[in-house]
Order: C-alpha cells, then structure tokens, then sequence
C-alpha cells in the first residue's frame, strides 16, 4: 500500500506579492475627469446609444446569415435531440450571434456606428447654416 501525499495546511496566506498594494489617501482617486457640460455628456449618451444599437442591428444580421448554415443539418442521431433540439435551435443561433457580435463582431456595428455619427455631424451642420 502507499503512502498517501501530504496536502498542503488549509487557510495558508497568499504570498505577499500577489496582494494589491494599497495606495496612500491623497492619491486614492485619481481617473478621467467627469464631463462638466451638459451637452458633452449628452453626446457621449448618444454615442453610447448609438453603439448599443450598431451592436444589436450587427447581431440581428449575423442571426439572419447563421439561420441557413443550420438549416439542413438534421436533429436525429447520436446526441441528436429530435423535436426539442429543433424548437430551441433558433434560440442558440441567437445566442451564437450575440456572442459574436459582442467579441468583435464582423465590424459592422463600427460601420454604422461611424456613420451615424457622420450623418448626425453632416445634418447639424446643415440646420444651423441658414439656406
């Protein structure tokens, strides 16, 4: 018989150097200063806005070009789920398309995104100039 192998003490201290180090009270804080107008902090809401929307349109359009690869796979065999694996398919594609559009994407969404905010730059111009 053998002998059995010596486990480590349990609650052992994490070695010292890889705790955070704590930062002194005078420079605790320190960040990107908050925007103090308004309307910069109302362009950075429609930018984010904008970016939201670019990502949902981007996966949405990623749905609809994944649908037709699963088409004609069939749901029988080993591992196959039959009926249900058939109800649900439509969901994972939807699943699968969101989780590419928020790793990256396709670079749709920064297409449209820069457009929207070409187009929004381009129309506000137009309006403040009189014709």
């Amino acid at each position: 018989m053998t002998d059995p192998i010596p486990l480590a003490p349990r609650g052992a201290p994490l070695p010292l150097q890889t705790q955070a180090p704590i930062a002194p009270a005078d420079r605790a804080l320190t960040g990107a200063p908050l925007p103090l107008d308004r309307q910069a902090a109302a362009h950075n809401s429609e930018t984010d806005r904008a970016r939201h929307a670019a990502n949902e349109f981007e996966a949405v359009f990623l749905n609809e070009m994944l649908a037709p690869m699963f088409e004609g796979l069939s749901t029988d065999g080993l591992g196959g789920g039959g009926t249900g694996e058939e109800m649900f398919r439509p969901m994972l594609i939807d699943q699968y398309a969101q989780a590419i559009s928020h790793a990256g994407g396709i670079g749709l969404a920064d297409e449209i995104v820069h457009e929207l905010t070409r187009m929004q730059t381009v129309g506000g111009a137009a309006q403040r100039e009189p014709r």
